[in-house]
């Protein structure tokens, strides 16, 4: 049997994967995790053969998780399932270790090849994610302004250009006010710009921004 945990912070969610999975024959889902931490507990407590994990959870940021767990169980396929479109977060995550990544509209229909894909060592990504890996690694088009984001600071970046203050954005990721500030002060540099608004510009002209 191919072993699954899930990971993600809504109990639906966790509820649909599933049943989705319940119609094959050979997938089962035997743990689920509701936040960072806890999948993290999980993945150190037994052996799992696929592991399916939301990128945005309660605690520490999803990409910085991948990064731990990968460095720790190299040969895991983890397979990022996600509500942020692949412009957003796709790249970042299949850098920072991910096998694969599947937006959650796509799940129902998607979800038990790209299991099978990634176990099987392959990596599962949609053609527009292909064509804009290709992009990436063209040198000749040089680096986008986000890019030069840490994986921290893009987190902010996106929470910023929703709308939200600094104290609402310490809040939700349990970071101190100074620090958020930091971490703003640090992106309008890297990205040259000079207040949110420009940020939020930026957001969406590159479709970035939900």
């Amino acid at each position: 049997m191919i072993r699954v945990l899930i990971a993600d912070d809504h109990a639906v969610v966790r509820e649909g994967l599933k049943q989705i999975l319940k119609e094959t024959k050979d997938i089962v889902v035997r743990g689920e995790a509701c936040d960072a931490q806890e999948a993290i507990e999980m993945v150190h407590s037994k052996e799992w053969d696929v592991v399916v994990m939301d990128i945005s959870m309660p605690g520490r940021n999803g990409l910085e998780v991948l990064k731990q767990l990968k460095q720790e169980r190299p040969r895991l396929p983890i397979l990022i399932l996600s509500i942020h479109p692949e412009d957003q977060y796709g790249v970042r995550a299949l850098r920072a270790g991910a096998s694969g990544y599947l937006n959650k509209e796509c799940a129902p229909n998607q979800l038990e090849e790209a299991i099978r894909k990634v176990l099987s060592g392959g990596k599962f990504i949609s053609p527009h994610l292909a064509e804009k890996l290709a992009f990436n690694l063209d040198e000749a088009q040089g680096k986008a302004l986000h890019e030069s984001l840490s994986n921290r600071e893009f987190q902010v970046f996106r929470m910023l250009t929703s709308g939200k203050a600094v104290s609402d954005v310490a809040a939700e990721l349990s970071l101190s006010v100074k620090t958020v500030s930091t971490h703003r002060a640090r992106i309008l540099g890297k990205m040259k710009m000079k207040n949110n608004a420009e940020l939020t510009r930026y957001a969406f002209e590159n479709k970035l921004a939900d």
